[in-house]
C-alpha cells in the first residue's frame, strides 16, 4: 500500500533524513522505532505533504505523493493522529468528530455511533469542549476524529505518550481491535514492548536512516537492537 524509498529531507540547511526506506502492506501494522530526533516525525511530515523531500520517492497505492498538498494526501485516504493530539479546543467532542467526517457509502464506514461504541467516554462527554477534556479523553478524540475520515491508512504519532497506565492500556486495546478489523496502520511509540505485540513488522530509524527492518518476532529475538537504538 505504501512504499517509501531512499527518502531524504531537511529543514532549511539542517539535514533531517538521509536515506529512509519504509514499506507497509495492506492490512499490516508497522512500527516506526527510534529515539527522539532520529527522524520518525519528519518521515510523517513528508508523507502528509507538510515537508517536501529533497530526494527519494513516496508512493501510496502506486500513486506518487512527493510534493502533494496535505489536503490531497488526506483525500487519498491517509489520516493522522498527531503528536500532541491537536484537537479543536473550542469545539465540542461531537463537533470535533463531525468536522472531519467523510462518508464513502460502505457498510463498514466509521460513524458517530461506532466511535461512541469504541470510546464510551466520548459519548458521555460529547457536549464538552476540547478544553474541558483530560489528556486521555483528548487522545481518544484524536483517534476518533482520524477514524471519522474513514482512512485506508492510519498513522499514529506517539498515541500513548504522557497518558496514565490504565488509559494507555485502553488505547492499545483499541488499536488491537482496529488491527483485527483490517485497518492498515503506522504506529510511532516509545513503548516498544507494547508496540511489538501489535505490529507485524518494524523499521528502526537512527540519525535519519533506516538501520534495520524485520518482523516483531525477529526484533524480539534481538533485544540488543532495542538497547542500541531506543535505550537511554
Amino acid at each position: 500500500m505504501l512504499s517509501i524509498q531512499h527518502l531524504a529531507a531537511k529543514y532549511d540547511s539542517c539535514q533531517a533524513l538521509f536515506d529512509v526506506d519504509l514499506e507497509v502492506g495492506r492490512g499490516d501494522v508497522v512500527g516506526l522505532i527510534g529515539r527522539n530526533g532520529m527522524g520518525r516525525t519528519t518521515v510523517i511530515n513528508c508523507l502528509f505533504g507538510l515537508l517536501r523531500p529533497s530526494a527519494g520517492t513516496i508512493r501510496f497505492n502506486d500513486q506518487p505523493l512527493n510534493g502533494m498538498a496535505p489536503y490531497r494526501v488526506g483525500r487519498l485516504g491517509i489520516s493522522l493522529v498527531p503528536e500532541g493530539r491537536q484537537i479543536f479546543p473550542t469545539l465540542t467532542i461531537e463537533e470535533n468528530l463531525i468536522a472531519t467526517a467523510k462518508h464513502d457509502g460502505s457498510a463498514s464506514q466509521w460513524t458517530l455511533e461506532k466511535i461512541y461504541e469504541l470510546f464510551p467516554r466520548l459519548k458521555e462527554r460529547r457536549s464538552n469542549l476540547g478544553t474541558q477534556l483530560s489528556g486521555g479523553e483528548q487522545q481518544m478524540l484524536a483517534i476518533g476524529r482520524a477514524l471519522m475520515t474513514n482512512p485506508k491508512l492510519l498513522v499514529l504519532d506517539e498515541a500513548t505518550e504522557g497518558l496514565a497506565p490504565i488509559v494507555r492500556a485502553e488505547i492499545w486495546s483499541v488499536l488491537a481491535r482496529l488491527k483485527n478489523e483490517g485497518l492498515t496502520m503506522i504506529v510511532v511509540d516509545k513503548n516498544t514492548k507494547a508496540l511489538m505485540r501489535l505490529s507485524d513488522s518494524n523499521f528502526i530509524l537512527d540519525k535519519g536512516t533506516t538501520v534495520w527492518r524485520g518482523t516483531s518476532a525477529e526484533l524480539a529475538a534481538r533485544p540488543e537492537l532495542i538497547e542500541r537504538y531506543v535505550g537511554v
